[in-house]
Formats: structure tokens, C-alpha cells, sequence
């Protein structure tokens, strides 16, 4: 592993660890206000101009170097939270300030990452794309997991504010690292520019021009929608159904298991990326079934794990397909599709999943999102640009 490539890795961990901590840091913060609506209100902020900023945020990465976008975003989250972090231990939550300081965590979120694919294509040579999205998803798989944890620690321990200020200490270490990154910038036309509608048409034309992004990102989507079901009603299931609160501890920590196991074989697995993408995607559905049956929690573990499996190798294969086929030059502004579809369709199976079980029961929603999501996903398969999907260029493993 080159120097290059290690501070690279190094600046998305951080990155990734800091996001992390945030809605945890939020939670434990607003859980004193005894208000849920006011829980609800900060955390909208932030994923309201997150989804409403994106395809702006893809325009600007596309027009601008991306190390300098990711500098400027990943600052501006550190601000953010070091305002959050004073505010907590200065005295009484006040909801108005963390909303305002949400809203714009949430904006520069957008604006890194739009740019952070492009930046890891300027900086890491084709041939190592897949390696070093493999090692990415390890880092950013871990950060999910360990994030919640250190946030609860530390809020519990000294207060949530010295979360906050860990988190905007870990955002600037990302902007000193990944900031001043070497990387080779796209050719740009020396020609004026178009206007900003004139270049958001040009990236909607651009992924209309790719039926297998347009499919997979559809259908990543569904997928997404079902993960809000599952995160929502698993773990009310698993304390009523398989043995209380640890029970879903050990679904948990099996899942993590799965995601690494998955990210390290991404490589290794003889499939063509686009159907390894569509079936890692499918395997989605196990665990949906499993608790929607209320299986034993051996067989349930194990299908959560079979899930993360195959999310594990979804995300580097998917990641390096989208690097690699779509121009550099639009990868900004066609991958914020993307990344719109993911952040607004998994809130969504967050906010509907209790009131649809509170009609139907349990059951009927996680086998319907179990079947959308298979269906979906497996349906990509169909597509003849997905069928014709050649033979993989990558190296047979990981270096």
C-alpha cells in the first residue's frame, strides 16, 4: 500500500468514524429535553438540506477540484460541531442553536460526498480502485458500528458535548489529510463554462445514458427503504421474541462479522461485478424474513449475517463499477443520484415502518420489503447491459 493510498484511508476513517457519532451525540443530547418531536426536528435539519443541496453538491464537484471541496466541507463540519460541543456543556439544550448548526452539517455533507468518489479516483490508479474500495468499506463498516459506541461512552461518561468535540476534532484531521492530497485533477475544457442548469441536464443526460446505474440505483433504493423497516422493527422483535435486549446485540455484532467477511472476499469471489452487486443486494431480504417468521435467533443471526455478507461485497464492487464506467469528468453530478436515492429512501422505511406494523402487525411489512427488495434487485439481472456485463479487469485479490 502506497503512502498515497494510506492517507487517503486515513482521512475517510476519520471522516467516517466522525459522521458516526453524530445522530448518537444528537440522541443522548435531546433525550434530556424528554421531546421526541424534538429529536425528530434537529435530525430533519440535517437530512433536509442533505437531500435538497446533493445535486447541486454533484455540479460543484464536478467543477471544482475535489480535494478542495472535500477540505472545504469536511471544515465546515468541524465548525459545526465544535459549536454543537460548546453549546452542550455550556448549560441547557437549546434546540433552535443545534437545529441551525444540524442544517448546516447537513449541507456540507452534501458537498463531501458528491465529491469524496471523484477523490478517490484522482488519487488511486485504476488497476487499485477495487482494493482500496475494499479497504474503505472495512473502514467505513467499522466506523458504523464503533460510532454509536464511543458516542454513548463519551456522553454518558463526561456529557455530550465532548462528543461533538471529538467528532469536529476528527473532521479536521479528515481536512488536514485529505485536503492537501496529491491527486491528479480532470482534463477541463479551457472554454467558458455552462451555466449550472445547463450542467445539472448534462449530468441527468449522462445517467440516462447508463440503464444499468438507473436499474441498480432504483433498486438500491427499494433496498434502503427495507433496511428502515428492518432497523425499526428487528430490534422490537428481538427484545419480545429472541431472548431481550442481547439478542439483538448478537444479531448486531454477526452482522459486523458479515460486513467484513463480505468486503475482504469482494475481490476473491469469481462473479462479474454487476451480478455479484445484484445478488449481494438481494440478500438483503434474509433477515427481513427471518424476523418477520420470528425464526430462532441462531438462524436469524445467521441470515442477518448472510445479509451483511453480501452488503460487504456489494459496496466495493459497486463503487469501483461506478468509478470505472462513468466519466470522471460527470462522476460528481451522476453519482449524487445515487447518493439521493440512498439518504431519502431508508429515513423514509425509519419513518413509516411502526405505524405500518401498529395497522398490519410485524410481519406483513418486512415480507413485503423482503420481496420488493429480492425482486428488485434480482431484476436488475434482466437488463441486457447487466447481462452482458464482462468479465471482471480487476486483479484476482486484494494487494
Amino acid at each position: 500500500m502506497t503512502p498515497l493510498v494510506r492517507r487517503l484511508l486515513a482521512g475517510r476513517a476519520c471522516a467516517a468514524l466522525a459522521s458516526a457519532l453524530i445522530p448518537t451525540t444528537l440522541t443522548l443530547a435531546l433525550v434530556r429535553t424528554g421531546s421526541a418531536a424534538d429529536l425528530g426536528f434537529v435530525l430533519a435539519c440535517e437530512l433536509l438540506p442533505l437531500l435538497l443541496l446533493l445535486p447541486v453538491a454533484g455540479v460543484v464537484a464536478d467543477r471544482f477540484p475535489a480535494r478542495r471541496v472535500v477540505l472545504a466541507a469536511d471544515l465546515v463540519r468541524a465548525a459545526a460541531q465544535a459549536l454543537t460541543g460548546g453549546l452542550l456543556l455550556a448549560g441547557p439544550v437549546r434546540v433552535p442553536e443545534l437545529a441551525a448548526l444540524a442544517a448546516a452539517t447537513g449541507a456540507a455533507v452534501a458537498f463531501g460526498t458528491a465529491s469524496a468518489r471523484t477523490l478517490v479516483v484522482c488519487a488511486v490508479p485504476a488497476d487499485d480502485l477495487l482494493a482500496v474500495n475494499a479497504r474503505l468499506g472495512v473502514a467505513q463498516g467499522i466506523a458504523q458500528f464503533a460510532g454509536p459506541a464511543t458516542a454513548g461512552g463519551l456522553a454518558l461518561a463526561f456529557g455530550a458535548g465532548w462528543s461533538s468535540l471529538l467528532t469536529a476534532g476528527l473532521f479536521v484531521v479528515s481536512a488536514l489529510t485529505l485536503g492537501g492530497l496529491p491527486a491528479r485533477t480532470p482534463a477541463r475544457t479551457s472554454a467558458a463554462r455552462p451555466g449550472f442548469l445547463t450542467e445539472l441536464r448534462a449530468g441527468w443526460a449522462e445517467t440516462r445514458r447508463h440503464p444499468w446505474f438507473l436499474a441498480n440505483v432504483a433498486a438500491h433504493g427499494v433496498w434502503h427503504l427495507a433496511a428502515g423497516f428492518l432497523l425499526t422493527l428487528g430490534p422490537l422483535i428481538a427484545v419480545e421474541s429472541l431472548g431481550g435486549e442481547g439478542s439483538w446485540v448478537v444479531v448486531a455484532q454477526t452482522g459486523t462479522a458479515g460486513l467484513l467477511a463480505g468486503v475482504w472476499a469482494a475481490g476473491r469471489l469469481p462473479v462479474r461485478p454487476l451480478h455479484g452487486v445484484a445478488v449481494g443486494a438481494a440478500a438483503q431480504a434474509l433477515p427481513l424474513v427471518a424476523f418477520a417468521l420470528r425464526l430462532p435467533l441462531p438462524v436469524t443471526a445467521g441470515a442477518f449475517c448472510c445479509a451483511m455478507f453480501g452488503l460487504g461485497v456489494l459496496s466495493p464492487l459497486w463503487e469501483t463499477e461506478v468509478q470505472r464506467r462513468i466519466p470522471v469528468e460527470a462522476l460528481g453530478r451522476v453519482g449524487s443520484f445515487d447518493t439521493l436515492i440512498s439518504f431519502a429512501a431508508r429515513p423514509l422505511g425509519l419513518a413509516v415502518a411502526a405505524p405500518l406494523a401498529a395497522v398490519t402487525g410485524t410481519a406483513a411489512p418486512l415480507l413485503v420489503a423482503a420481496a420488493l427488495s429480492a425482486a428488485a434487485n434480482l431484476g436488475v439481472l434482466l437488463l441486457p447491459d447487466v447481462r452482458a456485463d464482462p468479465e471482471r479487469a480487476y486483479p484476482p485479490a486484494l494487494r
